[in-house]
C-alpha cells in the first residue's frame, strides 16, 4: 500500500507531466508545424509523413513509438515502456486535436518568430515532464537498441537520428531553410528543457575570508539559516594565520548571503562559484543501492535525483528509465518525444 504522502506526490507528478505535454504539443502546433519545419524525435518523422501523405502527425508519431517499445521491451524494461505508453497517449492525443485548429502559423508572416516561441514551448514542455520522473520514447528507444549491440553511446546516437530526420526535410521541400530552421527549434528546445530541469536544483558555493568570520558565520546560520565550514588558511602575502568560511547554498538564497557577509564586513573577500550538485543533509539526498552486475553483487551510490546530463538511469526493477535528459559527448542536450 502506499502511503498518501506517496500517493500525492504521484498524482502531482502526473498533473505536471500532463501540463508539460500540453504545452509541447501546443508550441509544436500552433507555432512550428504550421511553419512546414520538421523537428528531431518520432513528431519529426509524423511531420515528414504528414507533408508528403496527409496523414495527421499523431497518428504517425503514436504507431511508431507502439511499435519501437514492442522491439525494445527487453532493452528498455517494463517501467520505461509503460511510462512512455502514457506520454505518448496524451501527446499525440493533444496534437491531434491541436492540429486542426492551426492550419496558419499564429504569427502571421513572422517565421523566425514562430520557431523560436514554439521551440521554447516545446523545451518547456519536455523540461517540466522529465523533471517530474515523466518518461518519453521517440529517438530515445532507438538509441537504447543500437547502443546495446553496438560501441555507440546513446547521446551521440540520437544525435545522428535526429540530424537525420531533420536534414530529410530537405529531400521534401527542397529548401535549406527549412533545415536550419528545423536545427534551431530542435537545440533551442534542448537548451530550455535543461533550464527547468535544473533550476530547482542550480546551487552556488561562497568562499568568505573575512577578520569579524564569527559575526557572519552566526549571522547566515540564524538569518539565512545555512551552516557554514570553517576552514584553516593562510594568506601568503601576509604570512597571517586566517579562517574561511565555505558555505552551500540555493542559487535563490545567493543574494541574501552576499548581504549578510558584505554588511558584517564591506572589506570581507568573497567568491560565488555556481555547483553542479550537492548532496546531503539539506540538498539532495543521496541513496545506496544494489545493482547486480554480471561479475556478481557491487554496490553503486547515485543520487536520488537524476544528475543532470544523465538520459539512462536503472532504476528499482533495473529498468532504463528516461527520467532526465541525455547530454553527449559533444556537449549537446538532446529532449526530444
Amino acid at each position: 500500500m502506499l502511503s498518501r504522502e506517496k500517493l500525492w506526490m504521484s498524482y502531482k507528478d502526473y498533473v505536471i507531466i500532463v501540463l508539460g505535454l500540453a504545452c509541447y504539443a501546443f508550441g509544436f502546433s500552433a507555432f512550428v508545424l504550421p511553419e512546414k519545419i520538421v523537428i528531431g524525435g518520432l513528431v519529426g518523422v509524423g511531420s515528414l509523413v504528414y507533408f508528403l501523405a496527409g496523414i495527421p502527425v499523431a497518428i504517425t508519431s503514436y504507431v511508431l513509438n507502439l511499435l519501437l517499445l514492442a522491439m525494445a521491451y527487453r532493452v528498455v524494461g517494463k517501467q520505461f515502456v509503460l511510462r512512455t505508453v502514457f506520454s505518448a497517449t496524451v501527446l499525440n492525443g493533444l496534437i491531434g486535436i491541436l492540429q486542426p485548429l492551426f492550419p496558419e502559423p499564429l504569427i502571421a508572416q513572422q517565421t523566425f518568430m514562430n520557431i523560436v516561441i514554439g521551440g521554447a514551448l516545446c523545451g518547456v514542455g519536455v523540461g517540466l515532464v522529465f523533471s517530474h520522473n515523466g518518461s518519453t520514447g521517440g529517438t530515445d528507444i532507438v538509441a537504447a537498441m543500437v547502443s546495446k549491440h553496438n560501441d555507440v553511446s546513446i547521446g551521440r546516437m540520437m544525435i545522428y537520428c535526429d540530424f537525420l530526420i531533420i536534414s530529410s526535410s530537405f529531400l521534401v521541400f527542397h529548401q535549406i531553410d527549412k533545415v536550419v530552421y528545423g536545427l534551431i527549434v530542435t537545440f533551442l528546445a534542448s537548451y530550455m528543457a535543461d533550464l527547468v530541469i535544473n533550476s530547482n536544483r542550480q546551487t552556488v558555493q561562497f568562499i568568505i575570508i573575512s577578520k569579524h568570520w564569527r559575526e557572519i558565520a552566526d549571522a547566515i546560520n540564524n538569518n539565512a539559516h545555512r551552516g557554514c565550514t570553517v576552514l584553516d588558511g593562510m594568506g601568503w602575502y601576509s604570512k597571517e594565520a586566517v579562517k574561511v568560511l565555505l558555505v552551500m547554498c540555493r542559487k535563490y538564497e545567493s543574494v541574501n548571503i552576499f548581504r549578510i557577509a558584505r554588511s558584517i564586513d564591506h572589506n570581507a573577500f568573497i567568491t560565488q562559484a555556481n555547483v553542479n550538485g550537492v548532496y546531503g543533509e539539506g540538498f539532495d539526498a543521496v541513496k545506496m543501492r544494489i545493482k547486480s552486475t554480471r561479475s556478481g553483487m557491487a554496490k553503486e551510490i547515485l543520487p536520488a535525483t537524476p544528475e543532470p546530463g544523465t538520459l539512462a538511469e536503472v532504476d528499482r526493477q533495473g529498468d532504463i528509465t528516461s527520467a532526465s535528459v541525455k547530454k553527449s559527448e559533444e556537449g549537446t542536450l538532446n529532449s526530444k518525444f
